[in-house]
């Protein structure tokens, strides 16, 4: 058993301890397997933890546990990731409240280069079904991972139609893989396989608990470059998924809808309030994220393995990129002494070359597969 993954999944079942507190302990103790070989005082005297959660954590129950646990994943199949191993989500990496393990069922590439959230409302109307599905059809060309919630609704169509399509999709699970919710999705469940899949934080016996779902919705957003609610209602887990989404600085679009219909009113408030942009089609998201299809991007890509010609702000720009395989915009204009919109223009420009690619939160890195003569 690995050590460090194992002390994990020991702190991830210690009450009181969550994302947040977990990475505070293993950052003052040095890793996982030291949090648990401190002493009461010396873990009382770490920043917000106190004597209960430092009581908590020498409870050995946490450990039997956990070997338990292994145990049953490695007889299930299912991979345990933390967030200390470099297959961990980048997308997720950097959110200080993103989970300290995830639990994957299936292989899907958790670093695609594209990713969509499809969410909505849990009794689509007939408009919403057919947009659905149109509007993951139309992703195929792009090449994305479709990212959804497993829930009955927009989010079971998108997970179908992804299938339909080809597409590799996730679904994010607001409980641990001893069950399936909803029951009746396990067949499109079975269907997950090969470079598709499920997801989860939770261990092996967490039930699907309301309080569980706010907390899924987070990763969803998190693990979407773009964020698209095709219908809801004012209130419910698409609109938090929404709020979360817009926290992230993610790109949300929201289908507009008839002001009577209350499977609208969520989108209509969206678009209204600045919180998403209005899409009418697939069309619509690939202009604004910039996306070309998969063929022209290769294209591209190779013209930009052959490219020579580079001028000198590019040239530096190339080296950066080079030092360090990804980087943020802002600590780009500091290290080449460019304003922001100087070093946007300057980025923009690189990719529409095919030099450089554009990552979420801002970030930037060679474009896949680009090799430029030093």
């Amino acid at each position: 058993m690995d050590g460090a993954l194992l002390s994990l999944m020991a702190l991830s079942r210690v009450p009181m301890v969550g994302p947040v507190l977990g990475r505070i302990l293993v950052s003052y103790c040095g890793s996982p397997e030291a949090v648990f070989r401190q002493s009461l005082p010396q873990l009382s005297r770490i920043p917000q933890i106190g004597e209960i959660i430092a009581r908590n954590l020498r409870d050995p129950s946490v450990h039997r546990e956990a070997e338990q646990e292994w145990r049953t994943l490695e007889k299930e199949g299912i991979r345990a990731i933390s967030y200390l191993d470099p297959a961990y989500p980048s997308r997720l990496r950097h959110f200080e409240e993103s989970p300290l393990l995830l639990y994957v069922r299936g292989q899907p590439n958790l670093q695609a280069d594209r990713t969509v959230g499809v969410i909505g409302t849990r009794t689509p109307t007939a408009q919403g079904k057919i947009f659905t599905e149109e509007l993951v059809r139309g992703l195929k060309p792009y090449g994305v991972l479709v990212v959804s919630g497993m829930a009955h609704g927009v989010d079971s169509y998108a997970h179908h139609a992804a299938l339909q399509e080809s597409l590799p999709t996730i679904g994010i699970l607001g409980h641990g893989f001893h069950t399936l919710y909803p029951a009746a999705h396990r067949h499109l469940a079975s269907r997950m396989s090969g470079d598709s899949g499920l997801l989860t934080e939770f261990s092996w016996n967490t039930r699907p608990d309301k309080e569980n779902f706010p907390m899924r919705n987070r990763v969803i957003a998190a693990m979407s470059d773009a964020l698209v609610v095709v219908e809801s209602r004012e209130k419910g887990g698409s609109m938090i998924t929404a709020e979360f989404a817009n926290r992230f600085n993610k790109d949300v679009f929201a289908v507009p809808g008839r002001i009577q219909d209350p499977c609208s009113r969520g989108c209509n408030l969206l678009i209204k309030s600045h919180k998403a942009h209005l899409i009418e089609s697939t069309e619509d998201l690939a202009l604004f994220m910039r996306w070309d299809p998969v063929n022209d991007l290769a294209g591209r890509t190779a013209q930009g393995r052959l490219f020579h010609d580079l001028e000198e702000d590019e040239e530096k720009m190339v080296q950066l990129l080079r030092e360090n395989p990804e980087w943020l915009i802002d600590d780009l204009g500091f290290r080449l002494r460019m304003t922001p919109g100087n070093v946007s223009a300057l980025l923009l420009r690189m990719e529409f070359k095919g030099i450089v690619h554009t990552l979420p939160g801002k970030r930037y890195a060679l474009a896949p597969g680009v090799s430029i003569p030093g």
